[in-house]
């Protein structure tokens, strides 16, 4: 089976545990104005790949992955999920770790064909990084296009399954960085009882030159990053909301 991917990074070392093996499929459904990849979003293009080569690309470098593996990013990977699965269960048979990067966008319960294509993709994955972008559906389209729904059953989903997951959120001035916001998913994230990590990434503004390059318009022109001591205040109040549902679960 081919794949299409956009890129790779032979030492990633924020894709997960260790130093890693990183995959940027081609690919994604949702338009993030915050978005630094609009690169990805085309289906369709990219490189064509094998598992099997991607696996001996591995195996040339594995001395360096040993508290590592390989981590599966996008654009979205869930969709070529199929593709995924197959290097994943030839990554499980020599023993790497595995690591899904994903927005959950194209989980679809009620598709049974694609539902169950990436349960059996959820067989052989070790971690799951989980974006979630906001907590509240209008301002999640609002964000990226896109309901929030298949997001929080994908994460109940990894939950049932007892799938450890990093809640991933990118802190954006204006538009998830109130305390309500930052509350309900902190509430959120601390409900999850196969939660091991919260991530909070600071928004920046890396991507506006490849809007330019891509003829494109930056959605969020004029946005400026938020500062140190705003970010540190938006981490404290998500934390602080995680630990309180944390609590709750003993």
């Amino acid at each position: 089976m081919e794949g299409l991917i956009h890129s790779r990074e032979s030492f990633g070392t924020v894709d997960g545990p260790g130093i890693r093996y990183v995959l940027f499929l081609q690919g994604c459904p949702l338009r993030c104005l915050y978005c630094h990849n609009p690169d990805t979003w085309q289906t369709g293009v990219g490189e064509r790949v094998t598992p099997s080569q991607l696996m001996a690309e591995f195996d040339h470098n594995r001395a360096f992955y040993k508290k590592g593996g390989i981590t599966v990013s996008g654009g979205e990977p869930l969709l070529q999920a199929e593709f995924v699965t197959e290097l994943f269960q030839a990554a499980k048979k020599k023993g790497v770790h595995t690591c899904l990067d994903t927005s959950a966008a194209p989980y679809s319960p009620e598709n049974g064909a694609s539902a169950a294509q990436i349960e059996t993709l959820l067989q052989y994955t070790d971690l799951v990084l989980l974006d979630v972008k906001h907590m509240e559906e209008d301002a999640h389209r609002r964000l990226t296009g896109a309901s929030n729904r298949r997001v929080l059953a994908f994460a109940r989903l990894l939950e049932q399954k007892k799938i450890p997951v990093w809640i991933r959120h990118v802190v954006i001035p204006g538009y998830t960085d109130d305390s309500e916001s930052l509350q309900a998913l902190g509430h959120f994230a601390g409900s999850l009882r196969n939660l091991q990590a919260l991530d909070v990434i600071p928004y920046h503004t890396l991507g506006v030159e490849k809007y330019r390059q891509m003829g494109l318009a930056y959605p969020l022109e004029g946005v400026a990053p938020l500062t140190a001591a705003q970010m540190a205040h938006a981490k404290a109040v998500l934390l602080a909301a995680a630990r309180e549902a944390r609590q709750k679960l003993r």
